[in-house]
């Protein structure tokens, strides 16, 4: 691979910084100045680097050591939205410059601004006074559901990003598309699975309107700033981001979100006690991005057609003795439970 003999010889936490330093410097990014690095995360999916140059703190973002056929393109898409989203109201990491040559650090790779703030998901949770103090919860899903519902008012052809999605039919490909993909590794029958596409099928929502879409919208993609009230500092991780429907964004925050008089005890990496209602958080989208949500219900049931599609690929993969993440053992009740889930409000709903 281009550039690899590089990375091998990097000063500072695998990237070459003399190279990336040549880099900056031609694109007058505190030219000339000593620069630092410093792994933040890394692993089988990217890795993040804070990036130190004359007072400056920076992110950047590339491929994993092993790249993925097309990681690198998807590197050069996600800089492209956060590009297209400088300048608007939705909280991001501020887009800062892209590079396309493999040679200069081994891969593609962008930086962005330094975004000060936390996350659940790296936090352990809720910090305080999150963790402690109830009643300061709600600020929390509030923010979330508007970060989405911001991103979804961005006149995305405006900030050009016409071409970077397929719109039209969007709604008449999902099941096929998600079904294709199942039969590449389908080794089970998913009670519900096939009732849920059935009824999607004949449920298309009677009007929509396209929009960016994040794509894994959920706790772990945000960022909220130190300290109360909760203020949303960053959406981030635009890898599945495409123009479609928003909604969708929406439906995948909702999918599993307990209401107030269901099970709170099994809420996965955040704690879900003293949170809104599905209800009120629907309202808040509705309200802050002008969308219909009266159908929310076929979102619903698509997202959850869609996660058990996605989690069955992880499961598979765990069957096989090909996993590399030891989670995906546990997948397989989950996909089971996700599929009748989508089943069940396909027969109750009243759309």
């Amino acid at each position: 691979m281009p550039g690899e003999e590089g990375m091998e010889t990097g000063v500072d936490g695998g990237v070459n910084t003399a190279s990336l330093a040549r880099w900056m410097d031609a694109r007058g990014i505190a030219p000339g100045e000593p620069l630092e690095t410093s792994l933040i995360t890394g692993g089988a999916s990217n890795e993040i680097h804070e990036i130190r140059r004359g007072g400056r703190r920076m992110v950047l973002r590339r491929p994993p050591r092993r790249i993925p056929p097309g990681r690198n393109e998807t590197m050069l898409r996600e800089f492209r939205v956060l590009s297209a989203l400088n300048g608007t109201d939705v909280p991001h990491p501020e887009a800062i410059a892209a590079c396309d040559d493999t040679d200069v650090i081994g891969c593609c790779f962008y930086l962005m601004d330094h975004v000060d703030g936390w996350s659940p998901l790296n936090d352990g949770g809720w910090p305080e006074p999150f963790r402690s103090d109830l009643s300061l919860r709600p600020g929390l899903a509030h923010q979330l559901v508007e970060g989405i519902a911001r991103l979804a008012s961005v006149d995305w052809r405006a900030r050009g990003l016409e071409g970077f999605g397929r719109p039209d039919g969007f709604h008449d490909r999902q099941v096929d598309r998600w079904s294709s993909h199942l039969e590449k590794f389908r080794f089970r029958e998913i009670p519900g699975l096939d009732a849920a596409a059935a009824w999607l099928r004949g449920h298309r929502p009677s009007r929509w309107e396209p929009g960016i879409m994040h794509g894994d919208y959920q706790f772990a993609n945000v960022m909220f700033r130190h300290g109360a009230p909760a203020r949303l500092a960053a959406l981030v991780d635009f890898e599945m981001a495409t123009i479609g429907d928003p909604l969708l964004d929406l439906a995948w925050v909702l999918m599993n979100w307990p209401d107030a008089d269901e099970d709170r005890s099994v809420t996965g990496y955040v704690d879900y006690g003293g949170m809104p209602d599905r209800a009120d958080l629907a309202a808040r989208y509705a309200e802050v991005s002008g969308r219909d949500v009266g159908e929310l219900d076929y979102y619903l049931i698509l997202a959850r057609f869609k996660m058990a599609v996605v989690l069955e690929g992880g499961y598979a993969r765990h069957v096989n003795g090909q996993a590399d993440n030891p989670a995906m053992a546990h997948f397989g009740d989950v996909v089971l439970r996700t599929a009748a889930a989508a089943a069940d409000l396909a027969a109750a709903t009243r759309l």
